[in-house]
């Protein structure tokens, strides 16, 4: 009995089995996971029940309305759940192979409405056959095992992978709307802003990179004793800021990149362009290495810097010779 027991739990474990493990583990609940995985209850007790006994202990902690790991299913969960997800990014990756082209790609939100999206239009017109997809998170994602085939990121050097592509940096400067600059107080120096409300980014005071969105960064950069405004308005993303300029809450400090197009049509005014703040932060072109070789994501990214290298030109910004 003892022998069959170890020539029992040598065999290879079931795909079915893990699938199964996996969805439970990750709703701790039977039937959540049933209906994910279009089968009975009691057929993925079963999977479960099998997958045990084949570990030879026990993976669930059940009790009356919910289940919970035991130490070796926790230790378990950290092998599946990787492996699964590269075992379906695989498929994935053949089933693009062998149907229509596409280009996934992961920004965060501000990037993807300000600066992305605009101009999509113009690659798609070039590359008719190619569909896109955007993921917006601020969450960075695993590009081994991630379902998008590249990132852009917002990061400063030292946070990058080594084989990162810098698209350009940025300046942060004040801008208000044309119709706010003419009919509110006068703005014809920077402490003029004291009778303006001031718009900044809402966690720009809460980590050291961010810090450097912030107003009172701006006043120090150009020696300017701290006041306080006659309102704060804070906002979590870049495209809400520059939302509130363009319908002239206040004056909102941006980043030029995401504001140069509506710097040139006229749509938000640069009072001060000479006092233009510099900020360790930059745009970084992340290409998954599974990826990279594809057509598709090649034409996209050789279409994302020539468009980086517009963008370039309209900050002012010399290219960088080390990149």
């Amino acid at each position: 009995m003892q022998q069959s027991q170890i020539h029992l739990r040598s065999r290879r474990i079931s795909a079915g089995q893990l699938r199964a493990f996996e969805a439970v583990a990750r709703h701790l609940n039977f039937r959540a996971a049933s209906e994910e995985l279009a089968l009975t209850q009691s057929a993925v007790s079963r999977q479960i029940q099998g997958l045990e006994e084949e570990v030879g202990v026990s993976l669930f902690l059940r009790h009356t309305r919910a289940v919970e790991l035991t130490g070796a299913g926790a230790q378990l969960l950290r092998v599946v759940l990787p492996s699964l997800e590269r075992i379906d990014s695989a498929v994935r990756q053949i089933r693009q192979s062998a149907g229509r082209k596409s280009v996934a790609i992961s920004t965060w939100a501000s990037f993807a409405s300000m600066w992305l999206i605009p101009r999509l239009e113009a690659f798609q017109r070039g590359h008719p056959d190619i569909d896109i997809r955007i993921d917006a998170t601020d969450i960075p994602v695993d590009l081994d095992t991630a379902d998008v085939d590249l990132a852009l990121r917002y990061s400063v050097p030292a946070n990058v992978p080594k084989h990162a592509q810098r698209l350009f940096g940025e300046k942060l400067t004040p801008v208000i709307s044309p119709w706010l600059l003419k009919s509110g107080p006068p703005l014809q120096k920077p402490q003029d802003l004291a009778q303006f409300a001031l718009v900044e980014a809402g966690d720009a005071h809460h980590s050291q990179y961010m810090e450097w969105l912030s107003w009172p960064r701006w006043f120090d950069a150009q020696r300017i004793a701290r006041f306080e405004p006659k309102r704060w308005l804070y906002f979590n993303y870049a495209h809400q800021i520059a939302q509130a300029a363009l319908t002239g809450q206040g004056v909102a400090l941006s980043r030029t990149p995401l504001i140069a197009e509506s710097l040139a049509s006229g749509d938000l005014v640069e009072p001060f362009p000479q006092l233009r703040m510099a900020s360790p932060l930059a745009c970084w072109l992340i290409v998954g290495p599974r990826n990279a070789a594809r057509p598709e994501v090649l034409a996209f990214c050789n279409w994302l810097k020539d468009q980086a290298a517009q963008t370039r030109k309209a900050i002012g910004e010399v290219t960088d010779p080390q990149q």
